[in-house]
């Protein structure tokens, strides 16, 4: 259990659903040990936080538990989707511990968001990777243009990828598109959201982070965010928030990725309780 997810699924206002799918890493696996990974190094957090004035475990947070994970990446997404369905439809913001990218997936076509945005390395706007359309390096495509065998229409308007600093000739091309906007790494600490009545998907993509910090991810990427820069966009685009999970955390390191998303899911739930 997420330390502090203590309500009932009847009751809760925000589900935990870990999600340890890892089919689709391109260079170093163990995705498939996040979710475990990011409850385990989120237990020396104290309950309460000074911001806020609140406490976690007050906050009405029930975790789900993993929704285990098999190797048809289709079929595990659409009942991953499922799973986040019910919390929504039970007016709950569900949150998801990844696994790889891909299963943001999910939880977006769960919330159907206006507006998809992502603390990532990397644009994921590939409309395939090694011949995969459903892969962590094409989840932002997805989003955005649906799935040609499943959805042809993507779910959200507009996509937003903060930090991100590599990406393919193709995918570029595809970021100069009206309906993205890339902010660079170096601007991310100047970038101000403004959603209106907008609602919004913030996945945390863990690679965003500088590997410095976070070394624990599948495909590092150097020249990142740091913590804080992360933590402040959380902060700033929760209140519009209706979906949310932190992903690509694996076992490849002493636990600083699985503590950074531990502690930015918590600086989620605080700022969306105190802002809703």
């Amino acid at each position: 259990m997420f330390p502090g997810a203590s309500a009932d699924r009847e009751t809760a206002e925000y589900v935990v659903v870990g999600a340890p799918l890892d089919v689709s890493t391109t260079f170093q696996p163990g995705a498939r040990f996040g979710p475990d990974r990011i409850r385990r190094f989120a237990r020396t957090y104290d309950d309460y936080d000074a911001r806020t004035g609140r406490r976690f475990s007050d906050l009405s947070v029930h975790d789900h538990g993993d929704v285990r994970a098999w190797d048809d990446a289709a079929a595990y997404l659409e009942y991953l989707e499922g799973v986040a369905t019910d919390a929504v439809r039970d007016d709950a913001v569900p949150l998801l511990l990844g696994g790889e990218h891909t299963i943001t997936a999910a939880g977006a076509f769960a919330t159907e968001p206006d507006v998809f945005v992502c603390l990532d390395a990397h644009l994921d706007l590939r409309a395939e990777y090694d011949g995969n359309p459903l892969s962590h390096a094409t989840v932002t495509r997805r989003i955005l243009d649906g799935i040609a065998s499943d959805r042809a229409d993507g779910v959200a308007d507009e996509a937003i990828v903060l930090g991100a600093r590599t990406g393919s000739e193709e995918e570029w091309d595809r970021a100069n598109e009206s309906d993205v906007t890339v902010v660079p790494p170096e601007e991310v600490a100047d970038w101000t959201p403004d959603f209106g009545d907008e609602s919004v998907y913030l996945s945390v993509d863990i690679d965003g982070a500088d590997p410095a910090f976070a070394p624990g991810t599948g495909t590092m990427e150097p020249f990142g965010l740091s913590p804080r820069e992360m933590r402040d966009v959380v902060r700033a685009v929760a209140p519009s928030v209706t979906g949310f999970d932190v992903v690509e955390v694996n076992d490849r390191d002493d636990g600083q990725a699985a503590a950074l998303g531990g502690k930015l899911l918590r600086e989620f739930v605080f700022s969306h309780a105190d802002a809703n």
